[in-house]
């Protein structure tokens, strides 16, 4: 463990960790709940995305509008967030101000109000979220194929919810869902920054020594998750109001916990990852079919996805599908150079170096690393492993997970005329 970096495990559940940072004035203090979108109930879909919003309708002490000032007054701001997989709560603040961000954000999370009419009020600000990525096509397209590339599976479902479940979250709902969940037993602190480990550890304990205890074992709300099998739909919805065509083609791909998952970030990146990447050239730089074109890895806990996304005018939608699996089949076939891979070494490398000089970076990396890992995983030992990639490596692990039979396809725009179907997809 990197000497700066301390931590501290009570017996309630609750994880302190810092990362001490000499030289900066900046402190970020991160409350990272290890429960998020796919450990609710189906009749509860979406309350932890609801918990996130209404912990800033008020508190005991405080009005909404007393915590909307006191966050500006702290010069700071507070980054609230849910996943499939967590529920987090983030500030960035001068380092003298943070006893009192920990204070604010504290009251928030252990002695939210909940007021019925303040719920209500937060339902229409949801579902008019819901509307608005309905309005993004990027957005809302990414929403369609998740549920059908994990079907019948919490993954698959939207974060926000339904309309339906949303205004069935009244008070005493939310109330008993938040004391089950937003615990110190599921709690993880994580701050960095010019920051004291032991300020941080008794500003927690005179918060939550005595607030919660650990659920029993017994709880339905104990974390126990079931891997998604996923699917390979071919999936074009219409829209013909669009003037451009969004498509994803994917595959799933390792876990976050997989060991190769650094031979995976890899191979995005030299599919798609920048703009020296092969999809980069050949789709934008050759052709000038895409403004936007990309592919990247998504990990969660269990499963992973690989996926490739552009956006390009209708008639050329094809053209882009080919390029893509194309490249696809190239790597099957005949694997990456050694210079593509050093290139995308280099990429990876400064990203993770230069993320080390931002404390909000630092802070989401120790909370990764405990709720993903259950450890801190060294600099050090990340650029090992980064290191060890090799041209076999990502061919191996290409052979594996694109097969024609793996891939997924969905598309949406004025998409009357496509004709995308397994063939075309062969890898």
């Amino acid at each position: 463990m990197k000497e700066d970096i301390q931590e501290t495990r009570l017996p309630s559940g609750l994880t302190i960790l810092t990362d001490r940072m000499p030289g900066v004035r900046s402190a970020t203090l991160g409350f990272f709940f290890r429960k998020g979108a796919r450990d609710e109930p189906g009749e509860l879909h979406g309350i932890s995305h609801f918990i996130e919003h209404t912990v800033f309708k008020g508190t005991a002490k405080r009005s909404a509008l007393d915590i909307a000032i006191e966050q500006d007054r702290l010069g700071g701001n507070l980054d609230a967030f849910t996943t499939h997989e967590e529920t987090g709560f983030a500030i960035k603040v001068i380092d003298d101000q943070l006893p009192r961000a920990f204070d604010l954000i504290a009251d928030m999370l252990v002695h939210p109000r909940f007021d019925d009419t303040d719920l209500k009020a937060e339902q229409k600000v949801i579902i008019e979220e819901m509307k608005m990525i309905e309005d993004s096509p990027e957005e809302y397209l990414g929403e369609i194929f998740s549920e059908a590339f994990f079907p019948d599976h919490p993954l698959g479902a939207s974060i926000a919810g339904t309309p339906k479940t949303v205004r069935s979250f009244e008070s005493e709902t939310t109330r008993k869902y938040h004391n089950e969940v937003f615990n110190a037993a599921n709690l993880v602190i994580a701050a960095a920054g010019n920051v004291d480990h032991q300020q941080i550890v008794e500003l927690a304990t005179s918060v939550w020594s005595t607030d919660f205890s650990r659920p029993s074992p017994e709880s339905p709300l104990k974390r126990g998750l079931q891997a998604p099998v996923t699917a390979a739909p071919i999936l074009i919805k219409q829209n013909s109001n669009l003037e451009q065509a969004h498509l994803i083609i994917a595959t799933p791909f390792p876990s976050a916990t997989d060991p190769g998952r650094y031979a995976a970030d890899v191979l995005a990146n030299i599919i798609g990852g920048g703009t020296s990447s092969r999809l980069w050239q050949k789709v934008r730089e050759e052709r000038g079919l895409a403004y936007s074109v990309g592919a990247s890895s998504i990990s969660y806990q269990d499963c992973g996805m690989f996926s490739i996304f552009a956006a390009t005018s209708p008639d050329q939608v094809e053209e882009v599908v080919d390029l893509s699996i194309a490249e696809m089949r190239a790597v099957v076939n005949d694997g990456v150079t050694g210079d593509e891979l050093e290139l995308a070494k280099q990429q990876a490398v400064a990203s993770i170096l230069l993320s080390l000089e931002d404390s909000a970076s630092r802070a989401a990396a120790l909370a990764q690393g405990e709720m993903t890992h259950g450890r801190q995983i060294p600099v050090e030992e990340t650029l090992r492993r980064l290191d060890a990639v090799t041209t076999d490596d990502i061919h191996s692990l290409a052979r594996e997970f694109f097969r024609t039979e793996k891939i997924a396809f969905a598309a949406l725009g004025d998409l009357s005329d496509l004709k995308i179907d397994r063939g075309r997809l062969a890898i």
